[in-house]
């Protein structure tokens, strides 16, 4: 063997031992350049370098191997992340993030397509600026509408000079503004669907090889899949949304299908039960979950469950109208619905309902169930008192009556026709000033049996008996309400309350004496008891009490007087003899003048700051004069 097959054989393991370490490329040239020096035959050395360039191949073959194992390994990865993403805009995240660390791109974009054709950047990653998400790509104009169209990859080392496609201005903008050169277009498709592109860009001349042409592609794909899933799954949440919101308003209207069915027979127990209009509203309201209230065509609250927004009278009457005519309840505002309650014997009333949440069908139609129902109660209400009204006029034609009655009788017919005889009743005595008594008197028949009371009419006359202890405010509510149903003006006396059955007439002779008193002073359209008359009052009422007039017109200095001792009722006395003058007082009372005024402003404190008015000044030197009288005559009895 001569010294270059030697040389030979010892450069020949050292190739096997460089390959056998992955030693870099520089390693095995450094190889050749050792073995240039040695006494090598050109044969020999050819040989040589022919077994390096076998070991460099099987070198690169290896890493090409690893960089494949890598990436798919990689594609294993993202293609779990990939199937974990909740909605599109969280998977196009993923997609332009892993597809940039995946190839080293410093710039990743995702383009979708649009229905009417072209496309939109809808997410990137990578980005300087914020000019690419939502950049519209037209049909045709850029790599990516090149890769959909041909369905095959489509890529530049540098765009901006590339002319093998058509540009747009807005892309070649944005492209410029990120510095970007070489981009990689690959379509995105599923089937025969193409989804959109995926885009990998460099800000530097690049090359794309087949291997990452190929990775990106097969990304593309598995990218596709992936969004169509999400889409898919977007609808089909969409869907089962849709028949849940569906399946939940069936459930609802079931509910109220079910509480309109369950409420129409309450209704027909509490009718039959004999319920009151406001027991239907408060129940109504309650379960539709609003604000009921139920008014005549005057606008008199009959029965509420709370207050409504103030409404136009002209348009609550409309409302009533309108809803008379269509048969059904009818929209006054956003918020308010008004359904009509007609009787037919009676006066229309209208149902005026605010919901707090949207009124379905269900809930219409048990507003105008409401309404039937409470028709239905009222013609009830009207027919009971039509049947019992002779009877029961009768009766208290008996007690008008000046013949005298045995009480023991009194009582037992009171309690036959369902009159409490112990208990204390006013007598009202009404007079319409414009006519239409019919009318009056259908309203009285029911205002008596709504109240618990007894009519009767004597001529243009109504006369009214009704429990309670207050004759004045008796006489306000009936005349009050009367008056806007006729449309005209209605005088009421009052007088009461009743110790019995048997003193009824003695006071319905007072509440036709201040009926008359209240015409003959001009009041009329006014009401007035014994009390409201002042001394009139007392000249009026058969009971003559003195004291109740006192008591009522100076009461509260006498009590102020005894109580402290002052001389408040002196001053008064002086006040109103000296002709309202403090000073002439003060000299009559033997008194500075400022302890006098002092005097009359705690009077005013205890009487009201009108006592000096013409009016009440004479009740009071009235009841001055009484209380002086009474004190001459029963002396030391004090009030």
């Amino acid at each position: 063997m001569n010294s270059g097959d030697a040389s030979m054989d010892a450069h020949t393991p050292v190739v096997l031992e460089l390959l056998a370490q992955e030693a870099p490329p520089g390693r095995f040239e450094e190889l050749l350049w050792t073995a240039r020096q040695d006494d090598l035959t050109a044969e020999q050395f050819g040989r040589l370098e022919h077994a390096v360039r076998l070991a460099l191949d099987v070198r690169a073959a290896a890493d090409q191997r690893r960089r494949r194992e890598a990436s798919l390994a990689s594609l294993v990865a993202t293609a779990r992340d990939l199937a974990y993403q909740p909605d599109l805009d969280s998977l196009l995240n993923v997609i332009t993030g892993h597809s940039r660390r995946l190839l080293d791109f410093d710039m990743a974009y995702v383009s979708l397509r649009l229905p009417q054709g072209g496309s939109y950047v809808h997410r990137s990653d990578g980005e300087t600026t914020a000019l690419s998400e939502g950049l519209s790509l037209r049909r045709g104009l850029g790599l990516g509408e090149q890769a959909q169209g041909r369905q095959a990859p489509f890529w530049t080392s540098d765009y901006l000079t590339d002319d093998r496609f058509p540009h747009s201005a807005e892309i070649d903008a944005v492209v410029g503004a990120e510095g970007l050169r070489a981009i990689l277009a690959v379509p995105m498709t599923h089937g025969d669907v193409v989804v959109g592109a995926l885009y990998g860009a460099a800000r530097q001349r690049r090359h794309f090889t087949p291997d990452e042409v190929g990775l990106l592609r097969s990304f593309a794909d598995m990218a596709a899949a992936a969004i169509e899933a999400t889409r898919r799954a977007d609808r089909l949440r969409a869907e089962l949304a849709e028949v849940r919101e569906a399946a939940a308003r069936t459930d609802t209207a079931l509910a109220c299908t079910r509480l309109v069915a369950r409420t129409q027979s309450e209704f027909a127990d509490r009718v039959l039960g004999g319920a009151e209009p406001h027991d239907i509203v408060r129940a109504v309201g309650d379960a539709l979950d609003g604000t009921l209230v139920l008014r005549d065509a005057s606008g008199q609250i009959l029965a509420c469950t709370g207050e409504l927004p103030r409404l136009d009278e002209a348009v609550a009457v409309k409302a009533l109208v309108d809803s008379h005519a269509a048969g059904a309840p009818i929209a006054v505002t956003d918020t308010v619905w008004a359904t009509h309650v007609t009787t037919g014997v009676a006066g229309p009333c209208v149902l005026l309902f605010q919901a707090r949440t949207p009124l379905t069908e269900e809930g219409r139609q048990l507003l105008y169930s409401t309404g039937q129902a409470v028709a239905l109660v009222l013609l009830l209400r009207h027919s009971v008192s039509a049947a019992a009204g002779p009877a029961r006029d009768e009766y208290l034609d008996d007690l008008l009556a000046s013949t005298p009655q045995s009480s023991r009788r009194l009582s037992a017919r009171a309690r036959r026709l369902g009159i409490d005889p112990a208990g204390r009743h006013v007598v009202l005595v009404l007079r319409p000033e414009g006519g239409r008594q019919g009318e009056a008197a259908v309203w009285a028949s029911s205002y008596a049996y709504r109240h618990g009371g007894l009519k009767t009419v004597s001529g243009e006359l109504l006369v009214l008996l009704l429990p309670g202890t207050d004759a004045s405010a008796a006489a306000r509510a009936a005349s009050n309400e009367l008056s806007p149903l006729l449309g005209h003006a209605v005088s009421a006396g009052a007088a009461g309350p009743a110790q019995d059955l048997v003193s009824v007439g003695k006071l319905y002779q007072e509440a036709r004496r201040c009926l008359d008193t209240l015409v003959a002073l001009g009041g009329i359209g006014g009401t007035a008891s014994a009390s409201d008359l002042g001394f009139l009052g007392l000249l009026l009422s058969d009971e003559r009490d003195a004291g109740a007039f006192i008591t009522t017109a100076v009461g509260a200095v006498i009590d102020y007087d005894a109580q402290r001792g002052t001389d408040l009722v002196q001053t008064l006395e002086a006040y109103f003899t000296s002709g309202g003058s403090p000073t002439r007082a003060a000299q009559q009372l033997h008194v500075h003048t400022n302890t006098v005024s002092r005097r009359l402003d705690r009077i005013t404190e205890l009487l009201g700051p009108d006592w000096q008015q013409p009016g009440g000044a004479l009740e009071i030197q009235l009841a001055l004069r009484l209380h002086r009288a009474r004190g001459a005559i029963y002396p030391g009895t004090g009030r």
